[in-house]
């Protein structure tokens, strides 16, 4: 893990580029790398400071190819500076068009890190290039590859539940969470399942079944870790208390239980 000395060398090596290339080039494209579980995206930097034009954002490409589609939807600009969005904009992708989406602002904490240090603050416009797949369909499709939903989340919805999973995906949980106590430990295995716990018992006759939905209605919270990579855990000492991350050892919860 990168101590703070080497996080601020690299912030301030990173800010020098973005400002390097918005001078040369009138923008930058800031590309964040997946982390298995969360999907590879890229976005613009300076194209509203530049050209007033709304910063763009793709998910779920390989790198070149995402700087590829955002130069695209750049050159797109160029002619239409106010796109609509209710139409298909083709070869972006080959012979694939692609449809852009306002992005709402709750998003932009999450997805435009450099993108809000540069405009100091978040009051910039932001379009999101959507990709389909390979029948032309779109992930709000019905028929649309269920392998490549999580690739794109689709940041002008989903406020209400901001996880990559379907909403009736079956978690672990227990008894006491869904008698009203709050989920003050939240496990993502490797194996992509999910545990929502109470931290007062890890007995097996107190396990149940619950969609992910239902315990994100009651308690909005959880949403606060829709990025917790596989293999990682979320802890809190009170429902009102923040989030605190780290790797997870398979038996810590037991372990933890026992003392």
């Amino acid at each position: 893990m990168a101590t703070p000395e080497e996080h601020a060398a690299h912030n301030t090596a990173a800010e020098k580029k973005i400002v390097s290339d918005v001078e040369k080039y009138g923008f930058h494209v800031a590309t964040v790398p997946g982390d298995g579980y969360s999907p590879t995206f890229a976005y613009t930097i300076g194209l509203y400071k530049t050209y007033g034009y709304p910063e763009l954002i793709c998910f779920g490409l390989n790198p070149d190819l995402l700087h590829s589609v955002l130069w695209s939807g750049k050159e797109l600009l160029d002619k239409q500076t106010v796109p609509d969005q209710s139409l298909s904009y083709p070869d972006f992708i080959d012979d694939y068009e692609v449809r852009l989406l306002v992005v709402d602002k709750a998003w932009y904490k999450y997805y435009f890190g450099y993108g809000i240090w540069f405009n100091q603050g978040c009051n910039f416009p932001a379009l999101q290039i959507v990709w389909p797949d390979k029948k032309a369909l779109f992930p709000w499709e019905e028929e649309f590859n269920p392998n490549w939903k999580a690739s794109q989340p689709l940041l002008d919805r989903n406020l209400d539940f901001k996880f990559r999973e379907e909403r009736d995906v079956a978690v672990f949980t227990t008894r006491q969470v869904l008698d009203g106590l709050p989920v003050l430990r939240v496990i993502h295995e490797e194996d992509g399942e999910w545990q929502f716990l109470c931290d007062t018992t890890y007995e097996v006759a107190d396990l149940k079944i619950a969609s992910l939905t239902e315990l994100v209605k009651r308690d909005p919270t959880l949403n606060a870790l829709f990025q917790l990579n596989y293999g990682w855990q979320a802890c809190r000492a009170t429902k009102a208390a923040a989030w605190q991350e780290e790797k997870y050892m398979s038996g810590e919860a037991n372990e933890t239980a026992g003392h």
